[in-house]
């Protein structure tokens, strides 16, 4: 048995009904206890005061954002290259997690921005480039929502999903190859984090939380999409039964 053979939809199906449970469950107590410590034990910051609590949603959303579209990007390799069509599912259900992580991401990023730079928003590299990730989630979403044919979308959004894919190295990379109002990379550095421990760590439980329920939502929205294709083949499959009926010609009738 090949590893494709275990992305079968009804073993899909079977393990997301398992592990949804738990992924909620330990999404939300993991939550609880990194906004614990984010609005309680953590440190008001020296420079930034209480605002820099904004940080604990900001950033996990900003690394989920990006996550989800890799994931997305991997899927589109799944769906050209082994046209496996749990590939397109995946990626069709990450879609609208994905842009709604971003969402949140931009609007807590201009919540932060405007206390620290007297403004909601710059055309900044980083702002910028996440602007435009948000904006191919959107046109990602659309072009699933006009094409009807699951199998045509499917290869059409993977491609687009790939040629967007660039955009990730210039977000992350961003605030290195420009100058931008947007503070470096604190977390994930070869020299190591650059944020006191006692903020570092509710910064990464609230990630690990968020993931948690990042993974239950995929879960949950590729079973609805499952779903509706399996009702999209069942009413394509009557629709054929009852299409050589109403062709017959009645007897006694005239050509």
């Amino acid at each position: 048995m090949g590893i494709l053979d275990y992305a079968n939809p009804t073993r899909v199906m079977r393990f997301s009904r398992a592990v949804k449970p738990w992924l909620l469950g330990l999404g939300l107590i993991t939550l609880a206890a990194g906004l614990y410590g984010a609005f309680v034990t953590a440190p008001a910051d020296y420079q930034q005061g209480e605002t820099i609590r904004i940080m604990y949603l900001h950033v996990p959303m900003a690394w989920l954002a990006m996550m989800a579209y890799s994931m997305m990007a991997l899927s589109a390799i799944g769906t050209l290259g082994f046209k496996h069509p749990m590939a397109d599912v995946s990626a069709k259900a990450l879609a609208p997690i994905g842009a709604t992580f971003t969402a949140i991401c931009l609007i807590t990023g201009s919540l932060w921005g405007k206390p620290m730079w007297n403004t909601w928003w710059v055309w900044d590299a980083r702002l910028t480039s996440v602007l435009i990730l948000f904006l191919v989630y959107l046109g990602i979403i659309a072009l699933w929502q006009a094409i009807e044919e699951p199998i045509k979308a499917g290869k059409v959004t993977a491609i687009i999903t790939l040629v967007g894919a660039i955009n990730l190295p210039i977000i992350k990379f961003s605030v290195d190859w420009w100058y931008t109002l947007h503070q470096p990379a604190s977390v994930f550095r070869v020299d190591g984090p650059t944020i006191y421990p006692a903020m570092l760590y509710p910064l990464l439980i609230c990630a690990v939380g968020f993931m948690l329920v990042f993974f239950y939502l995929h879960f949950a929205a590729m079973e609805n999409e499952l779903k509706r294709r399996r009702i999209r083949a069942m009413q394509m499959r009557a629709a054929r039964r009852v299409a050589p009926e109403q062709s017959v010609v009645p007897q006694g009738s005239t050509a």
